[in-house]
């Protein structure tokens, strides 16, 4: 049947009105959609911020811990310092050097040596090993331990050690930096006596030796045999000589190879020493 005029009107009329209505429908969703697109965009990028500035806490945290805890380790040093400086107590550098001392002990003789680097590398005077088969080391932990010689320089009468293990180290200071005046201390095995200490101050630097060479430190701390190769320590507990000699005839007038020539003679050792392996 045949659809009369109006009823065409009427039908074209709705699929218009259905037609505008999908229309503003889809448009309508489609704004949704943007605005949706945009608030996930603006989420994303605040999470990403926030996240940065949760990190930058977090890195600003750490720099914060790190710093105290370095101003508490140079506090603490400054405070040993003082109380070696002011109150004429080593207690505190004492309590952290000696760690570093060790008990030369051979077949025929003893004298001191001192680790110079963590991995048990010691130095001493190489006279205390004269005519020896054996060499032990008494550590600071009353551990007893073979020792193998490394090297030695006769000239400046020092030696080179190594015994296994991991070990506290003692750093040498720059001996070009020494004053007269200075107070020291020497460490060392004064006739058997283990880890004994004994004060006194710089008396003179670049005194010659019985080696001929104006390379030693002049101390009034007292030294005594078994004090050979054990370290003359300043107030920063830092190496500043290595025992050597006295004269007899005179009161306290002790002797210490100059730091810097320890560091010389070592590197010379060990240079010597790589030659002889890469061969």
């Amino acid at each position: 049947m045949a659809l009369k005029r109006h009823h065409k009107i009427i039908l074209g009329g709705f699929s218009t009105f259905v037609l505008v209505a999908i229309i503003i429908l889809s448009f309508l969703l489609y704004t949704v959609f943007i605005q949706q697109t945009l608030n996930y965009n603006d989420l994303q990028s605040q999470l990403a911020e926030t996240n940065s500035k949760i990190n930058t806490l977090t890195t600003n945290l750490i720099d914060t811990k790190e710093s105290i805890s370095s101003l508490d380790q140079s506090f603490q040093s400054e405070l040993n310092e003082l109380k070696a400086s002011a109150g004429e107590d080593f207690s505190g550098i004492i309590e952290e050097a000696v760690k570093s001392v060790v008990t030369i002990r051979t077949d025929i003789s003893q004298g001191t040596g001192f680790i110079i680097d963590d991995n048990g590398y010691i130095v001493t005077n190489a006279h205390v090993l004269s005519g020896a088969s054996q060499v032990q080391a008494l550590t600071y932990e009353q551990d007893m331990v073979e020792a193998q010689l490394i090297g030695f320089n006769i000239q400046f009468d020092i030696a080179l050690l190594k015994i296994p293990g991991d070990y506290q180290e003692i750093d040498l200071a720059d001996s070009d930096d020494i004053q007269i005046g200075e107070k020291v201390i020497a460490i060392g095995n004064p006739l058997g006596l283990q880890f004994s200490v004994t004060e006194g101050i710089v008396s003179a630097v670049n005194r010659q030796g019985i080696n001929g060479i104006e390379a030693y430190i002049q101390t009034d701390a007292a030294l005594n045999p078994g004090n050979s190769g054990g370290p003359l320590i300043n107030k920063q507990g830092k190496v500043i000589g290595i025992n050597n000699f006295k004269i007899g005839g005179g009161e306290n007038l002790g002797f210490a190879l100059e730091s810097n020539y320890i560091e010389d003679v070592v590197n010379a050792i060990s240079e010597q020493l790589l030659n002889q392996t890469l061969l």
